[in-house]
C-alpha cells in the first residue's frame, strides 16, 4: 500500500494584457487540471498598480490554493508549462507587462533556495497584491520562515489595491 502525501500549495496569478480577467479565468482552469493536484480555493480578483519603472496597465491579481502530490520543483515546472501554453512571451522585461504570470508562493512547509526555485516566494512579505488575495483564502496560513498571512497582510495594506470581483 502506497501512501500519497498531499501538500498545500498556493499560487499567485497576475495579468495586465489581453483581457486580464479572461487570462486569470484561463489560468484557474489550467491549474484545476495540473496532474497530481486539486484546485481547492480561488480568491477574488484584485486590481493593483504595476511595480517598477515600466509604463503599463494595472494588473489583475488573484491567488489559487491547491493540494498537490508533486514536489516543489515538479509543481513549479507545471506552472511554467501553463504560462507557456497560455501565451507568456519569453523573455519578459523585468517588471514589464505580461499576459499571465504564475508564481509559486508556498508549498507545504518546504523551504527551497536553489537556482530556478525559491520557496516560499522571496517577495511574499512585501506584496499587497499577493497577500490580500492570499489572506482571503488562507488568512491563518503560516508562511515557513516568514509569518502568518493575516499579520503580513495587515502590514502592507496598499492604497491602490481594490477588490473588483468575488
Amino acid at each position: 500500500m502506497h501512501d500519497t502525501h498531499w501538500f498545500p500549495a498556493y499560487v499567485a496569478l497576475g495579468s495586465n494584457l489581453d483581457d486580464p480577467d479572461l487570462q486569470l479565468a484561463r489560468a484557474f482552469d489550467a491549474l484545476a487540471a495540473v496532474r497530481g493536484s486539486r484546485l481547492v480555493a480561488r480568491s477574488s480578483a484584485y486590481r493593483s498598480a504595476p511595480l517598477g519603472p515600466v509604463a503599463q496597465p494595472d494588473f489583475v491579481n488573484a491567488v489559487a490554493g491547491l493540494l498537490t502530490t508533486l514536489a516543489p520543483g515538479e509543481f513549479l515546472a507545471e506552472l511554467k508549462s501553463i504560462e507557456e501554453r497560455l501565451g507568456r512571451a519569453r523573455p519578459v522585461v523585468r517588471w514589464g507587462p505580461r499576459r499571465i504570470d504564475l508564481d509559486l508562493l508556498v508549498h507545504g512547509q518546504a523551504r527551497v533556495n536553489e537556482p530556478g526555485i525559491t520557496v516560499p516566494h522571496p517577495g511574499i512579505a512585501e506584496r499587497a497584491f499577493v497577500l490580500e488575495p492570499l489572506a482571503e483564502i488562507a488568512a491563518e496560513l503560516i508562511v515557513p520562515g516568514v509569518g502568518r498571512v493575516r499579520t503580513l497582510a495587515a502590514r502592507v495594506r496598499a492604497a491602490r489595491l481594490a477588490r473588483i470581483a468575488a
